[in-house]
């Protein structure tokens, strides 16, 4: 019998609830969006690390058993890029509490007008901002981006736990 605790997951069961829950997320996202949600631009920021994240993981789900001591340097990149996302869902949910000032692309403190009122008439035809600093849906009291803390730290920490696993594995063979 092996010195392995049965109960563990195999790191190709962490990638595929990694791949799982960040499909999940995307596409909830995705169908809040057809709903008529618009993502503010610090949304979108928040979505590149699903659109590389997920790929990774079922690249890891598929492949795990052959990457070798590779395994546990792609659950590393996992880990990071999800814990720099929740660092980034921090920032967009203090720039919706108003605790600080967010990017003046999308808090309405753009810093010139139109040059006049035709401009503006225009400008109002063709542009549609979504503001960064107002929560346009709430979840069970929560914005998207307080949502988004909670999912991409658990996708972090599994991308973490995973790299133990996928150590743990390489040391035993």
């Amino acid at each position: 019998m092996s010195s392995e605790n049965r109960t563990d997951p195999s790191p190709r069961n962490l990638a595929l609830a990694i791949l799982a829950l960040a499909f999940a997320t995307i596409g909830g996202a995705w169908i809040y969006e057809a709903m008529g949600y618009l993502p503010c631009d610090l949304c979108h920021e928040q979505r590149y690390a699903y659109y590389v994240g997920v790929p990774l993981a079922a690249l890891v789900a598929l492949f795990a058993n052959r990457l070798g001591k590779a395994a546990p340097l792609l659950f590393i990149v996992l880990g990071l890029i999800f814990a720099a996302n929740a660092v980034l869902a921090v920032y967009h949910s203090g720039v919706e509490m108003k605790l600080w000032q967010g990017p003046t692309a999308c808090t309405g403190s753009a810093m010139s007008g139109p040059a006049n009122a035709s401009d503006l008439l225009a400008q109002l035809d063709t542009v549609k901002v979504v503001r960064c600093d107002a929560v346009s849906l709430r979840v069970f009291g929560l914005s998207l981006a307080n949502w988004n803390i909670f999912i991409s730290l658990a996708l972090a920490g599994l991308g973490f736990w995973g790299a133990a696993q996928a150590f743990r594995r390489a040391d035993q063979r």
